[in-house]
């Protein structure tokens, strides 16, 4: 059915405007759907009104706005919520499977059924709360095939309701576009959504494809585009390695975070993991089954000679869910960023676990001459009365053991350490495997490429096995 599609038409290599899209959409014949909006009017639909054309796409528009109505049609969700992806999916379910039932294949055999559907809520009347939404589209490519879905969740940045509503029809209209034109390049889509938009007017922080022209589609890369690209500044996956929202997933938990390369996860990691949950569980209020631990990457830590390699990326993405954790992909270098960035969405502790290296990096005052307050304000925002930074010693060329006690810092900031210090927010982690101080990821990682002998016990079994299994970080080996 690509002929069906790609007609040759030279707008399809320009950069069309969101008439022309919409446009180009009605003028399909073989193309029909529902759009399917709630919380903030019908604003896709809308374009495709306008532009006239529309009777020979549009199947069905609605927007049940009010809860009640809402309910009666897609059912009661178990968390009583409205803006979810669980609501998205239901209602592009139910909307196409209704277009199948009313409609009859053999009277429209060459149709591509869809549903666009929305479920959003605008910035309050408060402004306390900018607002965010769910939207996807369910589209088929061609008729005797299963439905492609692409799901994303997006936060408004503008600061009146009108605008966030006009921008998500630009946005909506991108997307179906971009479904039925686009699918080939499914990296392409995600710059494609931002068509006539600015980044300051919304953020993408999530993204899914799935079905069968995007079979080959892993989310975590197309995810990792959201960064790479700067329409988001972190992302999260599971163990499962689905996406997480990080709204969700951050919501009122205590988090402990360990930044690293993890390439590969040594033992000093395994170590520093385990003895920093330990004591970050044993905080007051603190409890494990309201805890989650995340291992970060940072995207510099990702790029080689600038360029992020994507095997690299998912050889270690693929190890981290092997071991059951959860997988934090940020643009956020400087720590103090990191917690802001948790703090938007919990107001419970957050233990940051770091090798006495990092410490280092956050007192030197280089990070933070863009910082209107300098350092002073860095640390104004770092070290906030619910953090602790858990400090992992290391081992110095002449066996000396460096820890907060004995660690030498700039004259210039030396107090301000020792503030930091003796006001509790940096804690030693004193149980510590000593063998573990001297393994160094870089030279393990040369090791394993090199199919040299004896890195794996630098490892965690599991790990080792895992990489030996998978030919992961260029292992040759049998």
């Amino acid at each position: 059915m690509d002929d069906i599609i790609h007609n040759g038409d030279p707008m399809l290599d320009s950069v069309p405007t969101i008439k022309q899209k919409a446009l180009k959409i009605n003028l399909n014949e073989n193309i029909y759907g529902t759009f399917a909006e709630i919380g903030a009017g019908q604003e896709t639909v809308r374009q495709f009104f306008r532009v006239g054309g529309a009777s020979g796409t549009i199947a069905k528009s609605l927007s049940a706005y009010d809860k009640d109505f809402s309910d009666a049609i897609y059912g009661v969700e178990d968390d009583k919520r409205y803006v979810t992806e669980n609501r998205l999916k239901k209602m592009l379910a139910q909307e196409t499977d209704l277009i199948e039932k009313r409609i009859t294949r053999g009277k429209h055999s060459s149709k591509m059924f869809f549903c666009y559907a929305n479920t959003v809520a605008t910035i309050d009347f408060a402004k306390k709360f900018k607002g965010h939404g769910w939207v996807g589209v369910r589209f088929q490519i061609d008729p005797k095939d299963d439905y492609n879905e692409i799901i994303l969740h997006v936060r408004f940045k503008e600061n009146i309701a009108r605008q966030q509503q006009e921008t998500l029809g630009l946005l909506g209209t991108n997307l179906i576009y971009s479904a039925f034109y686009k699918y080939h390049t499914p990296k392409k889509i995600i710059q494609y959504l931002y068509d006539n938009l600015e980044e300051g007017q919304l953020e993408i922080d999530t993204i899914s494809f799935s079905g069968p022209v995007f079979k080959s589609v892993d989310n975590r890369l197309m995810n990792l585009e959201l960064v790479k690209n700067g329409l988001t500044e972190a992302v999260m996956f599971g163990p499962d390695g689905s996406n997480l929202l990080p709204a969700a997933a951050l919501y009122k938990k205590n988090i402990l975070a360990l930044r690293g390369r993890f390439r590969p996860v040594t033992k000093v990691n395994e170590d520093m993991y385990v003895q920093s949950l330990k004591l970050f569980i044993q905080e007051k209020k603190v409890e494990k089954n309201n805890t989650i631990v995340i291992f970060e990457i940072t995207l510099a830590d990702l790029e080689n000679k600038g360029e992020i390699d994507e095997k690299d990326f998912m050889d270690r993405a693929r190890l981290l869910a092997s071991l059951g954790e959860t997988v934090l992909i940020s643009n956020y270098k400087e720590y103090y960023r990191l917690v802001e960035y948790f703090s938007m969405y919990t107001d419970k502790k957050i233990g940051l676990c770091m090798g006495v290296n990092n410490l280092i990096e956050i007192f030197d005052p280089k990070y933070y001459i863009k910082l209107s307050g300098g350092i002073l304000e860095a640390f104004g925002k770092l070290f906030f009365k619910k953090l602790k930074v858990y400090l992992y010693p290391v081992i110095s060329e002449d066996g000396e053991i460096i820890t907060s006690e004995n660690l030498k810092v700039h004259p210039r900031i030396k107090e301000l350490y020792k503030f930091s210090k003796f006001n509790g927010k940096v804690v030693d982690v004193k149980k510590y495997n000593i063998d573990s101080l001297k393994i160094h990821s870089h030279e393990v990682l040369k090791d394993i490429q090199n199919n040299s002998t004896g890195w794996e016990q630098l490892l965690p079994k599991s790990v080792a096995s895992k990489i030996k299994k998978q030919k992961l970080f260029g292992y040759k080996g049998n």
